[in-house]
């Protein structure tokens, strides 16, 4: 054990553990003022439920003993996680660092792949069926997913006997482009298209950020906390995480200036949710690549990256898919490109050693990285569609139109956001005391 590895993962857990809280912010100040409690909610509410299944099975299920075919891990081998407990002498390792550590870090990876999904299903989701999706989700699709790319294990003689992706194929994805940020876009695409689109979609101007000062400190919050997402998965204080430091300050800070700058040709004017969904959208694309690409190339993938995610951001009013608050266009999107662009400039004097087609590696890494990319985004997709449609048609996923119009965290909540002259919407008024909730009461709310 290096006690140096230890302290420097040990933080980067609590920043990426950071991150949700952050996205909280970034996702509520995005959403109607009298829905913002509910977009946090879901934030907190995917920490509960990731980090309790992660201790009782989850860790055993991502990183166990490989159940066949690099598909999954076996998830009684560490319940409970059973195992990795011991503090002496004879304390697991991986690497350099206590395997009840490295269980810490991970956990963190689980919780905010979950609560990205939550952006694309803003205003309109029951919170209970939110959670049972969370609940279901994160056991069926992110814990295998997450074993393809991220477990890299060998048997008593030396054989592979990891992941499919990352030890399989040999996909590069340092930190998550692929099991965080393909695998929730694609959910998040799955659950847009089976709630529907918020009333009043695309018209109603009630439906623009509520708080641009929060998506700005959430954003901020989101990059601070990347800092350990990315390079806390060197798993230890060395020059590999300066490696990845250092792009993760490059690309996102290039993708900004690609986003306003599509906003300034296409709108006229660069705003300050263009800055803020930039910043997440360089993030997003380098991820996988923190360790593969020169900083130089990491420029290049963060204007590349915050471009195409605007452009894409604009695309959901062409198709009618009310990706609420752009999880679709900027993670999934936003992975892909990372990932794929790994293929194309990918250097074979990076800790990733990767060669790609720029430096005569031919089309064979970007191949793969195409396969990795595809792979994860059709499963999650269909998974989730599955899921969400199966919790539709029993307990109902959408709250009803007259919850939705009056807003949905005094409908769900019971609670208002804002006290604004002593007057705060029914917050922390017991049920019993409300009226109903109906299209006259909304008309005269609004009235």
């Amino acid at each position: 054990m290096n006690t140096g590895d230890t302290a420097w993962v040990l933080i980067s857990a609590a920043l990426v553990l950071l991150m949700t809280p952050g996205l909280a912010f970034f996702y509520g100040g995005m959403t109607r003022s009298k829905a913002v409690l509910n977009m946090m909610m879901m934030s907190f509410g995917a920490i509960g439920i990731v980090a309790v299944l992660w201790v009782v099975f989850g860790y055993s299920a991502t990183f166990g003993a490989d159940a066949g075919a690099g598909l999954v891990g076996n998830p009684l081998e560490k319940l409970g996680l059973q195992g990795v407990l011991d503090t002496g002498d004879g304390a697991p390792l991986v690497g350099s660092i206590p395997e009840v550590v490295f269980v810490g870090f991970q956990a963190a990876f689980a919780i905010i792949t979950v609560a990205l999904i939550t952006g694309a299903i803003a205003d309109r989701a029951k919170f209970g069926a939110w959670m049972t999706f969370a609940a279901i989700w994160v056991t069926v699709v992110y814990f295998p997913v997450a074993h393809w790319v991220f477990s890299f294990t060998e048997d008593a003689a030396g054989n592979p006997t990891g992941g499919w992706i990352g030890q399989g194929l040999g996909v590069i994805d340092f930190a998550g482009g692929t099991a965080v940020h393909i695998n929730a876009g694609a959910a998040a695409l799955a659950l847009a298209l089976i709630l529907g689109k918020r009333k009043g979609f695309g018209k109603d101007p009630s439906h623009r950020p509520h708080n641009l000062p929060f998506v700005m400190l959430g954003a901020g919050l989101l990059w601070f906390g990347w800092f350990g997402f990315n390079a806390g998965s060197a798993l230890g204080a060395n020059a590999v995480a300066g490696y990845a430091w250092i792009n993760t300050l490059a690309a996102p800070a290039a993708a900004i200036l690609g986003w306003i700058l599509i906003e300034k040709i296409r709108d006229g004017h660069a705003t300050s949710l263009g800055a803020a969904s930039g910043a997440v959208a360089g993030l997003v694309a380098i991820t996988p690549a923190c360790s593969a690409l020169t900083p130089m190339w990491s420029i290049v993938l963060g204007v590349l990256a915050g471009a195409a995610c605007a452009l894409a951001v604009g695309l959901k009013y062409r198709l009618g898919i009310d990706d609420s608050l752009d999880v679709v266009g900027v993670h999934l999107v936003g992975g892909m490109v990372g990932t794929l662009f790994i293929g194309l400039a990918a250097d074979p004097g990076s800790p990733a050693a990767g060669t790609g087609l720029f430096y005569g590696g031919g089309f064979e890494l970007l191949g793969l990285q195409a396969i990795g990319a595809l792979a994860v985004a059709v499963y999650s997709f269909v998974l989730a569609f599955v899921i969400g449609w199966t919790i539709n048609k029993t307990m109902g996923f959408r709250i009803k139109s007259e919850h939705e119009a009056a807003g949905i965290d005094v409908s769900v909540h019971a609670e208002s956001a804002y006290d604004i002259g002593g007057r705060s919407s029914g917050a922390f008024m017991p049920m019993a005391e409300k009226a109903p909730i109906t299209e006259a009461t909304v008309e005269k709310v609004d009235a």
